[in-house]
């Protein structure tokens, strides 16, 4: 059964082999049991050079490795012969190895030869290189006597070395008896072969000890050539002479080098003066990539040839006399290397390959076939194989094929040998990798699901998910032919478990992998970039969202390096954030914030900018010294990542107030050299701020002292003035001047003053204070007065003349025949006949009116009488002025004196007037009781009806959300203060508007809106004042204001005292009035005094009250009257500088009526 199927298959293999010539080689895996239960022919993995030079001291050691399954036996063939390693003591052999060692005792020339390595097993032999072994050799000089070299000053000259021929050739150098390098440069310089050339002598070269030496590598030793000795013949005048080449010689020349060498031209010329040499390829420019030039420009050196450097290069020498030219033809040969060098071949029984071996190189390399060593010609016969030139085909190999075949490939100039195998196994399937995998991917990431296999013949391979369907391939996936599947981009459905089936004739094998798509990892709010001052706190976030079933970690790097945390440091890091107290400028740099799971990451970094004060100034310097000002220098600090925008100049000098800095001047940040303007006898030294956004530097470190001369004062004492502190005297005063003003020691004023338009002598003080009193003036006269400054150095510049005036008295004369006109209700006109300005005995200031109203035309309605007043300046003929902000329909005195500015003066006539009625302020308050099916309004008068009343006017308008319904209108006689209407229905919710309306028209609104209307069970407000408890509370409270008020007045008899609290407006006290006809009597009511609200016109413009009463009966400012109702907010129109009398804005308490009463 087995056979019928290994040869059904093996019929197929052979159909396949004649579509495609021969099946594809089969690659061994490096896998450990594999190697191990795998026949193979043996392979050379090590071995040594070539051409292998040794040094005679150390123990010659021949590399030799391979490797195979058996493992492989050695043998050495020397110089082409059978090398018996067992017959020479010097030789051993390591273990498992062919490497040979040879010990260092005796002549080790030797062993000098050609070596070449067998490693054979019963599969075949592989063979190394021929080795060349040579051993090191470092000759000495030979013995000579050198003469003394004599040249005329600007000969040419060459001093041979010609080292001894070493191996590997020994580096030469030239040096002196001081064991100095002979210093080289474009007239002296050593040439490719060691010899020291001269393109010119001159008398500076005479010497005794030109030494060329030679070290040798390998034995690590220098050889010293004896020393020329240079005589130079000088001359008085140098000929110049036409350049000459050196090396080489004549006008043309040959270079061959291989390729991959390295090529080397020299051009060294003679002349006076020293030439210069230029290099040129013919039909193009030169590789720039690859040539290099030296030895001042001597030498063109092209590094790793190739046929693209062959052709014609020139040097050209030349100086002022004329040039010469030399030309290298350079050929490039080349030994073998390969083209495609054969590699091991691993095949199943009956199928078929082939072996290449191409090579080239210049001259064209031959190839020879070898098998096991031999070379293929002297084998057995092989039906199965065909040689072909450089390839060798194969045809239904079977187990005795197997062989190690090698190519030879050389020319003149060398040769490559490679080894290569042909191995014929079978071997059912094999799974590579581990069992059962676990695999975590991202979604929609490119997955690759791995299944290394190995078999002979090549097992063909299947993917199933499942268990289930047929072979994975196409549309998502793709399958490689190593047996790797690609999922093109991994979905949450492509989760589960993959079999991987692989099998051939011999049999199959399958493996399983788990697949599990997960969530990627990212950072979705990451680290901002950050400009923070120092001292501040910083926080980088880093949000992470990742997979629920892998457990992420956070890392934080500063410029690429792990940050540290600890309890007590300055970073704190959680779990989205890192936070950074107290930064310094050492914080600074880019913060990375890494999410990582176990299979994928996500970063983010920011860039942190810490700026702080600038650092001061430094190096502070004076220079250009003058009479008044001096240069300042200063060097910069950093600026600590914010840019400096000035730099702030201060002095301290000793003398007036030393130790104590002052501004001197501030100057733009591109300064830093300033001419200082100065003052004269200043001892001074600077210093300078630097100035940024974030604040100032420390100050720098005190410039050098620099002293002023003294002069005369320059400036004029500034606010000179004279005025009268009292009617028979003049004060004159002044400022006193700088310390930097004073120019000079002992700083005195000179006061000079007289009276105006009179021809009167100036009258003169001297003093250092900075007041003088004129006394026994008369009454507000003019003086003229002026200062100067004075030192020990001279008079400063006179002041300009000021006039000043003595002392006022009270004007003597009243403001006559003060009247009114034009009367309305807030406003009125008043006229009067002025005084003489004589009378006023000072500078005239304004009429000053005084004021009040004395009393409304309401009956019944309390005022307050405070005096106010109202200044007028006017120098009018007939002047006249307006009193507005009155009060309408009320009673007004008033009279008016003159004033001046220390005095008023007497008074004049009283005059009584009476404003006409205006319309009427806000209602007193406004109440909404609603109740289940009818809302209930109330309200009361105006505190200040400015008029007689004759109604109340209320409109009002459903509301439905920001919708508002029509709007209706109700009117009432002045004694209706409430209202009720019926509801449509128990949501319905009304804004209501109330005027009160006198014959002048309708005053202010007062405007409220029902509150919304809620499921739970309606209940009633009670009245608080008609609770029995509250009653008791307020009972209390009178008893105590009762009893304070007695301790006030006994106090207060006694003479002891008491608080006094001072109000603008005097509260009256209340009186209860009803007028027999039924109108409303006005008193004050601090029970129902109304809060602040809102009021407007009925024209519609409506100020609404803050508070809404959805949440009546919650607010702290709501009051509640007798029935519980709410008190909506309003606010009473007053005028600025007074209140009602019977209307405190405190909040009632015991204290304030104590303070009230006092």
């Amino acid at each position: 059964m087995w056979t019928q199927r290994r040869w059904a298959a093996l019929a197929v293999l052979s159909i396949i082999s004649l579509l495609s010539e021969e099946a594809a080689a089969i690659e061994v895996p490096l896998d450990p049991k594999i190697q191990q239960e795998l026949k193979q022919p043996p392979t050379i993995v090590k071995q040594s050079l070539k051409d292998y030079i040794v040094d005679p001291r150390d123990n010659i050691i021949i590399e030799c490795e391979a490797k195979g399954n058996p493992v492989p036996t050695f043998q050495w063939r020397r110089n082409g012969k059978f090398f018996n390693v067992g017959k020479d003591p010097r030789v051993t052999m390591r273990s498992r190895s062919g490497t040979l060692e040879i010990r260092s005792s005796g002549k080790p020339e030797d062993y000098e030869g050609e070596y070449q390595c067998f490693a054979s097993n019963n599969l075949g032999t592989a063979i190394s290189n021929k080795i060349l072994l040579r051993v090191s050799k470092s000759p000495l000089w030979p013995k000579e006597v050198l003469e003394p070299v004599t040249v005329r000053e600007g000969s040419p000259l060459v001093l041979a070395c010609n080292p001894p021929p070493g191996l590997p050739p020994p580096e030469t150098f030239w040096m002196d008896s001081f064991i100095m390098p002979i210093a080289q440069d474009r007239r002296v310089s050593m040439g490719l072969n060691g010899d020291l050339f001269f393109s010119n002598v001159l008398a500076k070269d005479a010497k005794t000890d030109y030494s060329c030496n030679a070290r040798f590598e390998f034995t690590h030793t220098i050889q010293q050539k004896n020393p020329y000795t240079l005589k130079v013949q000088t001359m008085r005048n140098i000929p110049e002479t036409q350049p000459t080449f050196l090396s080489p010689t004549g006008l043309s020349s040959t270079k061959m080098v291989l390729r991959g060498e390295e090529l080397l031209l020299e051009c060294i010329a003679a002349g006076v003066p020293t030439p210069t040499i230029t290099w040129s390829k013919r039909g193009g420019d030169l590789p720039t990539k690859k040539v290099r030039i030296g030895n001042f420009e001597k030498t063109l050196r092209i590094l790793n040839v190739s046929e693209e450097d062959i052709g014609s290069y020139t040097c050209m020498a030349s100086n002022r006399i004329g040039s010469i030219r030399h030309t290298v033809e350079v050929q490039v040969k080349a030994a073998p290397f390969w083209l495609e060098k054969p590699i091991n071949l691993v095949l199943a029984p009956d199928e078929s390959g082939r072996l290449v071996c191409r090579a080239n190189g210049s001259p064209k390399p031959t190839i020879q076939w070898l098998v096991n060593g031999e070379p293929i010609e002297s084998s057995l016969p092989n039906p199965n194989r065909r040689v072909l030139d450089d390839t060798i085909i194969f045809e239904t190999v079977q187990f005795e094929s197997s062989a190690v075949y090698q190519c030879n490939a050389s020319n003149e100039h060398g040769y490559l040998l490679a080894n290569a195998f042909v191995s014929v196994l079978d071997m059912a399937p094999r799974m590579l990798g581990p069992k059962n995998q676990l695999i975590k991917v991202i979604e929609n990431n490119r997955t690759f699901l791995e299944c290394p296999f190995f078999g002979s013949p090549l097992p063909l391979l299947r993917w199933f998910k499942n268990g289930l369907g047929s072979g994975l391939d196409g549309g998502h996936y793709r399958l490689y032919h190593n047996g790797t599947l690609e999922i093109k981009q991994a979905r949450t459905e492509d989760q589960g478990t993959y079999t991987c089936v692989a099998s051939n004739i011999l049999g199959k094998m399958e493996n399983q992998v788990r697949l599990e798509v997960k969530e990627p990892t990212r950072i979705v709010r990451a680290p901002e970039h950050k400009t923070e001052p120092r001292g501040t706190t910083v926080r980088f976030d880093c949000r992470v969202k990742h997979d629920p079933s892998l457990p992420a970690t956070v890392t934080w790097l500063k410029d690429e390096k792990p940050l540290s945390f600890s309890w007590i440091g300055r970073l704190k890091k959680d779990d989205e954030s890192l936070t950074i107290y107290n930064v310094n400028p050492d914080d600074g740099g880019t913060y990375t914030c890494t999410a990582k799971t176990e299979i994928d990451e996500d970063t983010a970094s920011a860039r942190l900018t810490v700026t702080g004060r600038p650092d001061p100034p430094q190096d502070l310097e004076l220079s250009d010294p003058s009479a008044r000002s001096v240069r300042l220098t200063w060097v910069p600090g950093n600026e600590n990542n914010s840019p400096v925008t000035h730099f702030l100049v201060q002095f301290e000098e000793d003398r007036w107030e030393p130790g104590k800095w002052q501004n001197l001047s501030i100057y733009d940040w591109n300064l830093n050299s300033v001419n200082l303007q100065l003052s004269p006898f200043v001892n001074y030294q600077f210093r300078v701020i630097a100035i940024n956004a974030v604040g100032q530097s420390q100050p720098s470190h005190p410039s050098a002292r620099y002293q002023t001369s003294g002069a005369p004062p320059d400036v004029v004492p500034s606010g000179l003035k004279g005025w009268g502190s009292k009617k028979n005297n003049m004060e004159i005063t002044w400022q006193a001047m700088q310390n930097t003003e004073r120019n000079g020691p002992n700083l005195r004023y000179v006061l000079s003053w007289r009276r105006k338009d009179t021809e009167e002598e100036w009258n003169n003080i001297t003093t250092a204070k900075t007041k003088h009193v004129v006394h026994n003036t008369d009454t507000y006269v003019p003086y003229e007065i002026k200062i100067q400054a004075v030192n020990d150095f001279g008079h400063g510049p006179e002041s300009n003349m000021v006039i000043g005036y003595s002392g006022e008295d009270k004007p003597s004369a009243a403001p006559t025949d003060l009247r009114v006109s034009k009367i309305n209700s807030t406003k009125v006109n008043i006229h009067w006949e002025p005084v003489e300005q004589s009378s006023v005995n000072g500078e005239f200031k304004e009429y000053k009116l005084y004021y009040w109203r004395e009393a409304s035309l309401i009956k019944g309605l309390k005022v307050n009488k405070t005096k106010l007043q109202k200044g007028f300046f006017t120098t009018a003929e007939h002047p006249s002025g307006i009193l507005t902000e009155l009060y309408p329909y009320s009673k007004y005195k008033m009279y008016m004196v003159v004033a001046n500015r220390e005095h008023e003066g007497p008074q004049s006539n009283t005059v009584e007037f009476y404003t006409k009625e205006g319309e009427p302020g806000a209602p007193k308050y406004f109440r909404i009781l609603r109740h289940t099916d009818v809302v209930h309004l109330k309200w009361d008068k105006p505190l200040e009806p400015n008029g007689v009343l004759i109604g109340y006017t209320l409109q009002y308008h459903t509301v439905n959300g920001t919708q508002a319904g029509e709007r209706k209108v109700q009117s009432f006689p002045p004694n209706v203060t409430e209202y009720v209407m019926n509801l449509p229905h128990r949501f319905t919710r009304f804004k209501f508007f109330l005027a009160a309306r006198t014959q002048v028209g309708a005053g202010e609104v007062y405007a409220v809106e029902s509150p919304h209307f809620t499921n739970e069970a309606y209940k009633e407000q009670e009245d608080i004042a008609t609770q029995g408890w509250f009653i008791g509370l307020m009972c209390a409270v009178a008893l105590l204001v009762l009893i304070l008020l007695i301790v006030c007045f006994i106090k207060r008899s006694r003479g002891g005292k008491y608080p006094v609290r001072e109000k603008k407006d005097l509260p009256l006290d209340p009186v209860d009035h009803k007028d027999q006809d039924g109108s409303f009597d006005y008193h004050s009511d601090e029970d129902n005094k109304p809060l602040q609200g809102s009021q407007t016109s009925l024209d519609g413009n409506v100020k609404e009250s803050d508070d809404s009463l959805v949440d009546y009966g919650e607010g702290g400012d709501g009051q509640f009257n007798e029935d519980g109702s709410f008190i909506g907010q309003y606010t009473v129109k007053k005028d600025k500088e007074e209140t009602e009398g019977n209307e405190s804005s405190e909040a009632t308490s015991p204290v304030n009526a104590i303070y009230s009463l006092a």
